[in-house]
This record gives structure tokens, C-alpha cells and sequence, in this order.
């Protein structure tokens, strides 16, 4: 599991981050070549507090909108659930990867 954004953090720290409200989101993203579409997940990204999650996945957004579309019927079906992934922020994951790190760590 790669996580992006913790670099150089120890638990303590991180943990201390997300009760300031950060967190651990994937993005979506899907591409068409010709008439398949494929859809994929991001590796892991941490968002502190001060961080927008939008901006940090914008290039999963783009790459999604620019060749998602493509492949029928998946892609813009899709895409379009990409998109609204993505422009929420990201889908939540803190709670695994908490759990991940607590086992680790025990």
C-alpha cells in the first residue's frame, strides 16, 4: 500500500493531523481506448487539515474527463461517477488505514 503525503511523518504526528480534521482519500479515475473503459483507483493520498482534497486529485479529474468518455456504455457512466468522486473530495479511507497502521504497529 502506497500512501502519499506522509513522508517523514511518524503515527503520532499523522494521528494528530487527522484529529485536526485531515484524512486519507482515493481518487477515481477511468480511460477509454476504443470501445473498453478501464477504471482505476489512485494509491492512497493523506490531506491535512490545511489541504483542499479537490486540487490534490485534480489530475485523476482531468485525465477522467479528457479520455473517459470514450468506450460505450462504461465510460461515460464511468466517468461521470469519477468525476463526482473526485470533485467531493476523494473517497475516505482514514478509518482502514488507521486500522492498517494500529496492526502494524502492535
Amino acid at each position: 500500500m502506497i500512501i502519499k503525503g506522509i513522508e517523514g511523518m511518524d503515527s503520532g504526528s499523522i494521528e494528530s493531523q487527522i484529529q485536526q480534521g485531515g484524512k486519507f482519500v482515493i481518487y477515481t479515475y477511468c480511460f477509454s481506448v476504443i470501445l473498453m473503459t478501464f477504471r482505476r483507483s489512485s494509491n492512497i493520498y493523506f490531506i491535512r487539515a490545511d489541504e483542499n482534497a479537490v486540487s490534490k486529485g485534480l489530475k485523476f479529474t482531468l485525465l477522467s474527463a479528457v479520455v473517459g468518455w470514450w468506450g460505450i456504455p462504461w465510460g461515460p457512466i464511468y466517468t461521470i461517477g469519477a468525476l463526482i468522486t473526485n470533485l467531493r473530495g476523494g473517497k475516505d479511507v482514514t478509518a482502514e488505514v488507521m486500522a492498517s497502521i494500529s496492526e502494524q504497529s502492535a
